[in-house]
């Protein structure tokens, strides 16, 4: 967890800087980014009384990763090294488990994070419980997405150049595909997902 932990904190902090070079003085508020991700994550879970709604869990995963982004980057804030970040979180997950009513446990979390505006490491940690995410997937979940965020600004995503259809089918089934072909667990496996995602791009749209 500490590897993949430090992973992460270095992926986001690269990707910060690609948007803008200066972002740790930019105070970019962080913390508004989450409880709108908190607003979107809930129409997956469902909140409407009046009609049949099932819990989204593949969907509430993935607004979950997103969250992580941001969360990382205000760890990334505190000018702590990545070390005592990183134990930071293992100790804020540490023992966490859900009420058993997420969308409780996801107001707490959003009134913590509008309150504090800061990350709450427990609150997300409960959030994933809830869903019986555990940390492998939002590991994975993260460096899919973090390197297909760097692999569409690498390809032309902010001049509007690149597109997301490759041979018939969105950038991320090819990532979700390419993911299931390696091993998450190397320490090159960000490296070697980009390589991969890059492959596949050139042979299709040559």
């Amino acid at each position: 967890m500490k590897h993949q932990l430090a992973t992460m904190l270095k992926l986001q902090s690269e990707m910060n800087t690609k948007v803008h070079a200066d972002w740790r003085q930019q105070n970019f508020e962080w913390y508004r980014a989450i409880w709108i991700e908190c607003a979107e994550l809930l129409d997956h879970y469902g909140w409407k009384w009046w009609k049949k709604q099932t819990p989204d869990v593949d969907q509430i995963a993935l607004e979950l990763v997103d969250i992580w982004h941001f969360g990382l980057s205000i760890l990334l804030l505190s000018d702590d090294s990545v070390e005592s970040i990183s134990d930071r979180v293992i100790s804020g997950f540490d023992g966490q488990t859900g009420t058993g009513d997420f969308a409780v446990d996801l107001e707490q979390f959003t009134a913590a994070t509008l309150v504090n505006k800061d990350f709450d490491i427990g609150g997300f940690a409960r959030l994933m419980d809830g869903i019986n995410m555990d940390f492998e997937t939002l590991y994975v979940g993260y460096v899919g997405k973090n390197v297909l965020n760097f692999f569409r600004q690498d390809n032309g995503y902010q001049d509007g150049s690149y597109h997301k259809q490759w041979g018939g089918k969105e950038d991320n089934e090819h990532l979700v595909d390419i993911v299931a072909q390696l091993d998450s667990s190397s320490a090159t496996f960000s490296d070697e997902l980009y390589t991969q995602m890059k492959a596949v791009y050139q042979k299709l749209t040559g």
